[in-house]
């Protein structure tokens, strides 16, 4: 027990830890008012006006009863009645109290007396609840119309359809029952215990009436732990499913009308069981989810128990999370045992041994609350037969709820003790310490300290022993395969998410963005085009004047002499100036000339001298007179001249010139090339990622930090960008800007299996276990949602039609349709979206052959190697031919149903990304992932690129050794 009493003073330690500032003192007495204002749509017993009046009534305290009041013909009645009740941090009405225990209003009829009634009878109409969970989010007062619920038998139950029977109340209080302390810090923990599926089959309907219970622990004031009991439920035989939604119901008993007992606007609306928290959430336990809830038997309670949690009650369940990650849920069943007069049954005389009936426990684990962001879980968790060793070993629990209350108590009055019990302010559960103590005082009182720890030790030991060939009932769980499905909820996040704006603002203030180039719409070669349009158009104008003036027959005829010329000029000009159209023409030439100066000769202020000013304009004219002759000669020219197009190498081919270089070792050729296309145009993303993966072959971090920055300053949303910042910060050990990165990686693209992959590589080297699995587990069920989705596209595909089976240079695949000669299988971009693969470079033969031809089952012999043939050969096309980060290298093409599948796994996706940028510190870490992956052991790539790794460093020898090792698992996907 030594082992125990430190773990237990381990987590005792705390409060001591806490800082005073954080424990809030003791809140005074604060009354806490009501007021019922009026009904509506009221109807008697004897009558639609009625005499009635309203009882008030919290935490079965009856507060008081309003005055007799008759109700007005249209159903109305103003009560005005106003009661209170005291809150107290030290009594019954704790904050606790409030948060789970609901006011009852029962509006009650007065019958009329009939003849020699000396007292007048009463009659429940109807109740409303009034949920006072507003008080604890702050308010000091709220207002609500609350439904008014009929009990049975009741005059309320046959209203008309339209008619809206409630009650409108105001709850007020004078200041918050909540410092600013408690609002920031505390929370409000919600557990709903929804129903226990498959139980075991001796549990009948029939017989002696059974308390199905079930009851857990948690901390809500500081290190104390209370516990949360669930009562009274109800067993149903298998046959028809839960409906959803249906809503949850209060934790108390006795309540008069039973729409009563739903709390308003809480549903269990349930959900896909692949997106659940629990332990049956695999697409192999669908089948048997279905069946458990739908035809088996099953105990439903479908009640939801609020407990508040100050703030030193969150930083110890944060840290007891943190320390055992699943909590006991136990699960029993009382006899309820009525006594009679001078008579006492077996269990109302008491019984020292704590023995209980089909003693239970669920393990639930609670770590996905410590993921940021995570309010709620839910899910189906499987029962257990309680053993002390394997609960102590899992939770480091040292007691059993029920089993300990059992010695106090008869298991027949357990539902009550525990309701009492799971009041804060009330006679306090014995803590995990206190408990151990009060044990070792019963047991050991006369001996020493060491006697003492060692006889516990030995006594535990025989307990658990006895426990283990005892609990036989509780191993009937184990055999009917039953399962709790319960939901944890808190009001705020244990450990908050940095909002995506947030994040977006920290990335800009580490690289701002590139501002943008200034528009140069009318640039100098702008300004020259249009000065050749307005030339164009004026002399086009002016041609159209002059065969008005002398028809076009004189031009297309003989030759005109000067003389002729001469006159014809003059009369034009006169035309044009005494009609205003030389004066038009100037103006509309004007702009493009004011252009020309502005664009091509960068002169936008007046100049000093006169001579500069006569200078500008000689050279102005002539420049504009050779651009006018410039577009009259296109103009008249007859030849239309052909452009020759200059001969360079496009950025494709440098890329291509680079790759080369790269497989030639030559380095110094490949920088040209690169730094050759980012010449070229600096405004491409994919030009300096490809620059920045060539500088982490070199081992240039700096070179490549700056590269990748660039990228991000020029597309602050570009995912690629993102993540290689993140990568080269972890390389250089800025750790806290990594994270920044990465986690705005995974907002800005929730559904990239690669960026929630990277985010958990990255928390395992800061040793963050928790966060490492919350990212793993976000992108497997990423990628099992993906795989899903292809599997029913390709099983869509072979629908109909006969088969086509499909010959190329390097693989034999299934083509369904009997029309095309290929059918594209689709591929996953790394944002979770499908694109179509591009056309394969090969040509491909296609064949028609029957199901019982030699080569049919020859090639569904083969399947799986041959889909693995053909996913490594498209990867080695791909390395030769793409960049460093195309997008369609990222995840390689999945075979059509009908050939295996190769094993997909979130490293694997990862890792061919890793290589393309060439970060081999976390491929390294990948690969080791993916090693733990593979059942069977390593596989054909996982050689195949710890192959690459070694090549890239040199290590010939151990190369070669990978590839051996990867020919002997599968010649052929080596081979090619």
């Amino acid at each position: 027990m030594a082992v125990v009493s430190g773990q237990a003073s381990k987590r005792g330690s705390l409060t001591l830890a806490l800082p005073s500032a954080i424990e809030a003192p003791l809140s005074p007495i604060k009354p806490v008012q009501i007021t019922v204002l009026e009904a509506h749509d009221l109807k008697g017993v004897k009558g639609d006006t009625p005499v009635t009046y309203v009882r008030a009534e919290y935490n079965a305290v009856i507060l008081g009863d309003s005055l007799k009041v008759d109700v007005s013909s249209d159903g109305t009645v103003k009560y005005n009645f106003t009661t209170s009740f005291e809150y107290n941090s030290d009594g019954p009405n704790s904050l606790d109290d409030i948060a789970h225990k609901p006011l009852f209003l029962t509006v009650i009829e007065v019958l009329p007396k009939e003849k020699k009634q000396k007292e007048e009878k009463t009659v429940a109409l109807g109740q409303a609840v009034v949920d006072l969970l507003p008080l604890l989010e702050g308010k000091c007062s709220f207002r609500a119309t609350v439904p008014l619920h009929p009990v049975p038998g009741s005059p309320l139950e046959s209203l008309r359809p339209d008619a809206k029977c409630g009650l409108e109340v105001a709850v007020s209080i004078q200041e918050s029952l909540l410092s600013v302390s408690q609002l920031s810090g505390g929370n409000l923990l919600k557990v709903t215990l929804e129903a226990a599926y498959s139980v075991p089959e001796v549990f009948v309907p029939t017989g002696p009436q059974q308390n199905y219970m079930v009851c857990l622990q948690v901390p809500t004031v500081g290190e104390k732990e209370y516990p949360l009991a669930f009562k009274n439920g109800i067993l149903k035989l298998g046959g028809e499913k839960e409906p959803i939604p249906r809503p949850k119901k209060w934790p108390i008993s006795n309540i008069l009308a039973p729409g009563a007992q739903n709390i308003p606007d809480s549903f269990i609306v349930g959900g896909p069981y692949e997106e659940e928290d629990g332990e049956l959430n695999k697409t192999e336990d669908r089948e048997f989810r279905i069946q458990a809830e739908s035809i088996k038997k099953r105990i439903v309670w479908d009640l939801e128990r609020r407990c508040y949690l100050d703030p030193a009650a969150v930083l110890s369940l944060q840290k007891r999370i943190a320390e055992c990650r699943y909590w006991p849920v136990e699960i029993t069943r009382v006899p309820v045992v009525t006594s009679t007069k001078g008579k006492s049954s077996k269990l109302d005389k008491g019984d020292d041994d704590g023995q209980i009936f089909f003693h239970g426990v669920a393990y639930v684990n609670m770590v996905p609350l410590l993921y940021p962001g995570v309010k709620r879980i839910r899910g189906a968790f499987r029962v257990f037969a309680y053993q002390d060793s394997e609960v102590f070993g899992k939770t480091k629990c040292l007691f059993s709820i029920l089993r300990d209350l059992g010695h106090q108590a008869n298991l027949n009055k357990l539902g009550p003790m525990i309701a009492a019990a799971s009041s804060p302010h009330s006679k306090a559960m014995p803590s995990r310490n206190q408990k151990e103590d009060k044990m070792t005082k019963e047991k050991d009182v006369p001996r020493k300290m060491s006697t003492t720890i060692k006889s516990q030790v030995s006594d535990t030991a025989i307990e658990t022993e006895a426990t283990v060939c005892q609990n036989l009932e509780g191993q009937q769980y184990v055999d009917a395969g039953t399962f709790l499905v319960m939901e944890i909820e808190l009001a705020k996040a244990l450990v908050p998410k940095r909002l995506p704006e947030e994040l977006a603002s920290r990335v800009k203030e580490m690289i701002p963005p590139r501002p943008q180039l200034p528009r140069r719409s009318a640039g100098a070669k702008k300004a020259v085009e249009d000065y050749h349009n307005q030339i164009t158009s004026i002399a086009g104008a002016i041609l159209d004047e002059y065969h008005e003036l002398f028809g076009k027959q004189m031009v297309d005829g003989g030759v005109i002499d000067h003389h002729t010329l001469e006159e014809q000029k003059c009369q034009l000009n006169y035309e044009l100036n005494s009609s205003g159209k030389y004066f038009a023409f100037k103006e509309q030439l004007k702009h493009a000339v004011v252009k020309i100066v502005r664009e091509k000769y960068l002169r936008t202020t007046a100049f000093n001298n006169l001579e500069q000013l006569q200078a500008f304009l000689s050279e102005l004219y002539v420049y504009l007179v050779d651009q006018m002759h410039v577009a009259l000669n296109q103009i008249l020219s007859q030849e239309s001249t052909v452009i020759a197009s200059p001969t360079f190498t496009s950025c494709e081919q440098l890329r291509l010139f680079a790759h080369e270089a790269e497989v030639n070792e030559d380095y110094a050729l490949a920088s040209v090339y690169y730094q050759e296309r980012l010449a070229r145009d600096r405004q491409i993303v994919q030009y300096w990622l490809d620059y920045g993966a060539f500088c982490l072959l070199m081992e240039e971090n700096i070179k490549a930090q700056e590269c990748f920055r660039e990228a991000l300053s020029l597309n602050p949303s570009h995912l690629h960008s993102l993540l290689l910042c993140g990568i080269i910060a972890v390389m250089m050990e800025h750790y806290e800007e990594a994270e920044i990165f990465f986690e705005d990686a995974t907002c800005l693209e929730p559904s990239s299996i690669l960026s929630w992959t990277l985010l958990g590589l990255f928390y395992e080297i800061q040793e963050n276990d928790i966060r490492v699995e919350m990212a793993f587990h976000e992108a497997n069920k990423l990628l099992k949602a993906r795989l899903a989705k292809e599997k029913n596209i390709a099983e869509a595909a072979e629908g109909g039609g006969k088969k086509l089976y499909s010959l190329s240079a390097t693989v034999l695949r299934t083509v369904t349709s009997p029309q095309e000669d290929t059918l594209p299988v689709p591929d996953e971009a790394p944002d979770g979206s499908l694109k179509v693969q591009p056309d394969s470079v090969e040509p491909v033969v296609t064949i028609q052959l029957p199901e019982d031809d030699p080569a049919v089952k020859l090639t569904k012999k083969l399947s799986p190697t041959l889909s693995k043939n053909k996913e490594t050969s498209q990867k080695v096309m791909k390395k030769t031919n793409g960049g460093a980060l195309d997008p369609s290298h990222a995840v390689a093409p999945v075979p059509l149903s009908g050939l295996s599948q190769p094993s997909h796994t979130i490293f694997m996706e990862t890792i061919h990304f890793l290589m393309e940028v060439n970060a081999l510190q976390f491929v390294h870490r990948a690969l080791a992932h993916e090693l733990l992956c593979q059942q069977e052991g390593p596989s054909c790539e996982y050689y195949l690129v710890l192959a690459q790794t070694h090549l890239l460093k040199k290590d010939f020898s151990k190369a070669e050794e990978c590839l051996r090792e990867a020919i002997q698992i599968d010649y052929l996907v080596t081979l090619f």
